[in-house]
């Protein structure tokens, strides 16, 4: 253990409760006590074990790293910054650095060794909090965004043996996978024979977007399904000729109506009025 680790060891060995008081009170309403605590204990037995700053690799620090990463996990989901998470962390030096002056009274060479030596350890697990919330934050977006995916996609039962999926807005590959396994999933537990595939609400219709429906009636069709695409408008059906997209052997519709007048129609229900439809009378001024 070097000179310098003893001091710190020293220092939260008797003084480890004045160190949490001025740390939480650095920390102020961001405070928590308990995981401070929990923290400053983890850190103490790295610092006793000799680890070494720039090794964090080291497993000597990994219950530290293992308290950090919870710490951020917990404040990511929670809505704080990196910034305050970091902040968290930094304000430890104070308290350090005020146990330190009075440890090495009348010696500044020595402290100033140990100030530095302290300071640099504290911003590395500082920067080691910021990289770790940054990817809880990633992990939380991208979960976020799957969930949304699997929301704006949803499969709807029609009519006995007809599904649908309403698309809106931009079918790119990740979507287009979410619809192809909620589909292909749903026509298995269904037994369904017939799904509509509704694109009234996509606004653009590309080489792209025509590979991955084609990509998706293809699927279809391997479950021994079949696939009407509607919401064809006049725009989408001079893009794709332009485009020279070939959707010849795919069955399409203008609106979703006449999609689900075919689908009851393929699979042999009739649907007749029980009564005349209802007219407005005119009534004489």
């Amino acid at each position: 253990m070097k000179m310098d680790d003893r001091a710190v060891d020293e220092i939260l060995t008797r003084g480890k409760p004045q160190v949490m008081r001025e740390w939480m009170s650095e920390v102020g309403q961001n405070a928590d006590e308990q995981e401070a605590g929990e923290l400053l204990e983890a850190v103490h037995g790295a610092i006793r074990a000799g680890a070494d700053p720039d090794r964090l690799d080291a497993d000597v620090w990994a219950p530290v790293l293992q308290m950090l990463a919870h710490l951020t996990q917990a404040r990511a989901a929670q809505g704080s910054s990196a910034g305050e998470t970091s902040h968290f962390i930094l304000a430890l030096k104070r308290p350090l650095f005020n146990a330190l002056q009075a440890h090495y009274a009348g010696d500044s060479q020595s402290m100033m060794t140990a100030v530095w030596e302290l300071s640099t350890l504290i911003d590395k697990l500082a920067q080691w909090t910021v990289t770790a919330y940054q990817r809880s934050r990633e992990e939380v977006i991208v979960r976020q965004q799957q969930e949304l995916l699997e929301l704006s996609t949803p499969v709807v039962k029609l009519w006995d043996g007809i599904l649908a999926v309403p698309m809106i807005g931009t079918l790119d590959s990740g979507r287009t996978q979410v619809v192809m396994e909620s589909l292909l999933q749903r026509i298995v537990d269904t037994g369904s024979e017939l799904a509509i595939i509704d694109i009234t609400g996509v606004p653009t219709v590309d080489t792209l977007v025509a590979q991955h429906l084609i990509k998706t009636v293809t699927a279809i069709r391997l479950m021994g399904a079949d696939c009407i695409i509607s919401g064809i408008r006049p725009q989408i059906a001079q893009t794709v000729v332009h485009l020279g997209i070939d959707l010849k052997t795919i069955t399409t519709k203008s609106t979703l109506h006449a999609a689900l007048a075919l689908a009851l129609k393929k699979s042999g229900f009739t649907v007749s009025r029980t009564k005349p439809a209802a007219t407005a009378s005119a009534t004489p001024a």
